[in-house]
């Protein structure tokens, strides 16, 4: 079997293939590490992230056990400490409720609650749900305006009116007053739970878990093959007969039996070549995938700020998030030195991405400083990570498009698709996990269960994305 994409849904297949002796597992992967976007890299010392990126509590348990069993020691749990800026107030995230009492302007905060309360007599009635409308009718304007449409708009490039109401499902865990006032009171004495406010973190950066993961499966008998990038995915009478690897100059054709991909739908297709009919490839030209711009600086200070994260909801501040990756791992060193990671949302061909490195560094510290963020450390270096495939975006028209794409690759012998990028889907990296290990249980004496994996298609639904 050949499983394509060492991310945390492709890595997840391969270990648990191998160490359940269900299948003789090579795994390729295109990049020199493991990990895709959940990756780390260090420079300076100092070890990064692509982006900010935690464990969540919430994760399924028999994951979660795994991770802790591979990482050991090394799996701290971590207090979330950032902040969101609304109104150009800064309040704490996770939400807390004495913060929304005191910290936002009187008259702004109670509009927050009285919207939210009456925000399903006071929704416009709407013939088409768009996520626009489900975020009105379940938290009202004052919200939806001052953070959830403008920040939105900023990750998607597109109004809230233009994004499929699936989005608000998926990706807004408050997406409703009850939801939301769960999520605040639940930081109250009486009402946490152990790991309320908390995440877990590597203490070797968030892409310590693939790597323990790809150890293991190597451990278990899967070969992994890095600087290995698919070219083609061969298909005839319906069935995968086999992958075609570029390292360097050298591309090899190689016979498989199964193909498990973790490649974006586009790219799945492109190599599929004219196995995939017209109306298929039209399908996978319709979908989109936002990218983004990973934008690093290094300061001459040992900590920027106490907090470990910021959101940005203003369209006035191009940037959506910044962390600081000795906030997510408490490390102390080195001395004199921290970098932070801001996500810039965009596209090739965008503004941003044609600008330098040294210039979007000095944009950045810009941005930080229109927000009253401290400018007194000195930049000594500037540098960017470019991801073309960041997220899927969910406009109105994107389920169609899929389920022509869907339709075809399960009506071909031998080839899945799963993960993030596999099946179009919003998560996080357990929810990877768990589409990899839902596919693995699928799989007995050689025969892929497809009602089997139609449950967990459903259950993939119900995913919804943490914070």
């Amino acid at each position: 079997m050949a499983v394509l994409g060492g991310g945390p849904a492709g890595l997840g297949a391969a270990w648990r293939l191998a160490k359940e002796g269900k299948a003789r597992v090579d795994l390729y992967e295109a990049g020199a590490r493991l990990g895709g976007n959940a990756g780390s890299f260090e420079t300076g010392g100092v070890r990064c992230d692509f982006g900010s990126h935690r464990l969540h509590p919430a994760s399924d348990p028999a994951i979660l056990d795994d991770i802790k069993s591979l990482l050991g020691d090394d799996l701290l749990l971590r207090p979330r400490h950032g902040r969101i800026r609304l109104k150009g107030a800064w309040i704490h995230f996770p939400l807390k409720p004495v913060d929304l009492a005191t910290r936002l302007p009187p008259l702004f905060a109670a509009s927050l609650f009285i919207d939210a309360a009456t925000a399903k007599t006071r929704a416009p009635k709407v013939e088409t749900e768009t996520f626009g409308s489900v975020l009105l009718g379940g938290l009202g304007r004052s919200m939806c305006e001052s953070f959830y449409f403008p920040y939105m708009k900023k990750l998607w490039g597109l109004g809230p009116d233009d994004l499929a109401p699936t989005l608000a499902k998926r990706r807004v865990s408050g997406s409703s007053l009850p939801k939301l006032m769960r999520k605040i009171f639940s930081s109250l004495p009486g009402l946490r739970s152990p790991t309320t406010g908390k995440f877990y973190y590597p203490r070797g950066g968030f892409g310590a878990i693939c790597d323990a993961i790809g150890a293991a499966a190597r451990d278990s008998g899967a070969a992994i093959h890095l600087n290995s990038r698919v070219e083609a995915v061969e298909m005839s009478e319906n069935r995968v007969r086999s992958v075609t690897i570029r390292r360097g100059d050298e591309v090899e054709r190689l016979p498989v039996d199964a193909v498990w991909s973790t490649l974006p739908l586009t790219t799945l297709v492109k190599g599929a070549g004219e196995a995939a009919p017209e109306h298929v490839r039209r399908a996978a030209g319709a979908i989109r995938y936002r990218g983004m711009i990973l934008v690093y600086i290094e300061l001459d200070t040992d900590q920027y700020t106490e907090f470990d994260a910021h959101y940005f909801p203003e369209l006035s501040i191009p940037i959506s998030r910044l962390s600081e990756p000795k906030s997510y791992s408490a490390a102390t060193e080195p001395k004199g030195r921290t970098i932070l990671c801001a996500e810039l949302p965009g596209d090739p061909g965008d503004q941003h991405w044609s600008m330098d490195d040294d210039s979007l560094g000095k944009a950045l510290y810009g941005w930080l400083g229109a927000c009253g963020l401290p400018q007194t450390a000195k930049i000594t270096r500037a540098f960017t990570r470019r991801l073309p495939h960041a997220y899927p975006v969910y406009d109105r028209d994107y389920e169609a498009h899929f389920k022509v794409l869907d339709s075809w690759i399960s009506g071909i012998e031998g080839l899945l698709t799963f993960g993030r990028q596999g099946l179009f889907a919003h998560d996080n990296t357990h929810h990877a996990l768990a589409m990899a290990y839902g596919a693995v249980d699928c799989l007995n004496g050689g025969v892929f269960d497809q009602a089997k994996w139609a449950q967990y298609r459903e259950e993939f639904l119900t995913h919804v994305v943490e914070d």
